[in-house]
């Protein structure tokens, strides 16, 4: 049976750190190199998708994500798989094409009842891809817990056996974020790395020696810079301070989540961190329940929260309660405190996390050979339309027209 080929033409895509002028060929969803067709198969495409010259850029990637359209991945512990099926398709409005569902500090049941009801999943028009989850905890430091609940905090005192024995099991878990400064820690990061497991650094009051020990043991990354950690001093910086150590080893490269939801960093602060290490920085919205709900007075798990003027607080109160900026919100906001290129932002929210996660070769790139998950978006970084294995997943509107030709498939 002949595969079906489609060219995406007509747009700007997002190669190489830069947009460059050309057409996207995608078969069995994925990206491939059009000489081959041509030249080998001597095939045309079977169906033309004319992008009206929009950026064509790679999905978002959102690796820290706690909830959203009313739902709490780390509360709904009953509902959680139908929970987490409604946040992936709300995310695709939004070009988010992979994400990993993110649980905060919770007893050991929770973690045994809902990290095997959210398996690693492919994308489709079900919603974005399911990457593994993010654990952020219950290893963290008491002093630094914001939102979690105290009374959940762990320590090793069995040392890597105490984290399979809080988690239940690893194989769901992509990231797992504790604070390096707890006993025996690099153990359980060395433990962690060698199995793959991404390892952040937060909610710590670590000191910059702690950070770069915990990196030498194999930590790669830092959960939401600024937030829930020690602040920058100038005789001893912290865990910022890792953007630019070099008593690491020279092929570590440090990465860190940052929020850029105009609420939780300042915009000077994400100047300082973007120029300081830009190789390094990952949009993450770190988004909660109330994301994607309207203004008003909202019941989500066990708080009562107000939407205002796209701002989540506690009910009656002015004590904000969380991010809910969408994706494409970030970026948008990132671009313009950073003044930064339309190229750097979008790769900030695809190709960095990817690599993160050592998942470059397949997402957060439309190179040859990549999955064929990529956003549409017009000058303005409005997303246009999302597609995951080349078929539409989301769409704005009249955004883009399908130009089926004579030799389609029958």
């Amino acid at each position: 049976m002949t595969l079906k080929l489609t060219q995406f033409r007509n747009c700007r895509l997002l190669r190489n750190h830069q947009l460059v002028v050309d057409d996207l060929w995608v078969r069995a969803g994925k990206v491939i190199d059009p000489e081959k067709v041509f030249f080998d198969e001597k095939q045309q495409a079977h169906v033309q998708v004319d992008c009206g010259g929009a950026i064509l850029a790679p999905g978002f990637i959102d690796l820290q994500i706690n909830g959203g359209y009313g739902v709490d991945f780390s509360y709904d512990v009953d509902s959680v798989e139908a929970g987490v099926r409604k946040v992936a398709k709300g995310l695709l409005a939004h070009g988010v094409t992979s994400f990993c569902p993110t649980l905060v500090t919770s007893p050991p049941e929770t973690y045994h009842t809902v990290l095997p009801k959210i398996p690693k999943r492919a994308g489709g028009q079900h919603g974005a891809s399911i990457l593994g989850c993010h654990v952020e905890g219950p290893f963290i430091n008491t002093n630094k817990k914001g939102a979690h609940p105290p009374e959940c905090i762990k320590e090793f005192d069995q040392g890597f056996q105490t984290a399979l024995d809080v988690y239940g099991s690893l194989e769901n878990i992509s990231i797992i974020t504790l604070a390096p400064e707890k006993e025996r820690a690099s153990e359980v990061i060395r433990e962690l790395s060698n199995r793959g497991i991404t390892v952040s650094v937060g909610h710590s009051m670590a000191n910059l020696c702690d950070g770069e020990v915990a990196v030498q043991h194999g930590a790669r990354l830092i959960t939401h810079l600024f937030n829930a950690m020690l602040p920058f001093h100038h005789r001893d910086p912290g865990l910022v301070g890792l953007l630019t150590t070099d008593k690491i080893p020279p092929n570590a490269l440090v990465y860190f989540g940052i929020i850029s939801d105009g609420v939780h960093t300042h915009p000077a602060a994400l100047r300082i961190a973007y120029k300081t290490h830009p190789d390094g920085l990952i949009l993450v919205t770190d988004a909660i329940s109330a994301m994607g709900l309207n203004d008003g007075r909202h019941r989500i798990g066990q708080f009562d929260i107000e939407v205002r003027a796209g701002r989540a607080y506690v009910a009656g109160t002015d004590t904000l309660c969380g991010s809910i900026a969408p994706m494409d919100e970030c970026i948008r906001f990132f671009k313009k405190a950073s003044n930064c290129s339309i190229e750097y932002a979008l790769e900030a929210a695809s190709l960095h996390p990817a690599r993160c996660l050592g998942i470059e070769q397949q997402k957060g790139t439309l190179e040859y050979g990549a999955d064929a998950e990529f956003v549409v978006l017009d000058d303005s970084l409005t997303v246009l339309s999302t597609w995951i294995d080349g078929d539409c997943v989301y769409e704005s509107g009249s955004s883009l027209k399908s130009n089926y030709r004579t030799n389609d498939i029958i």
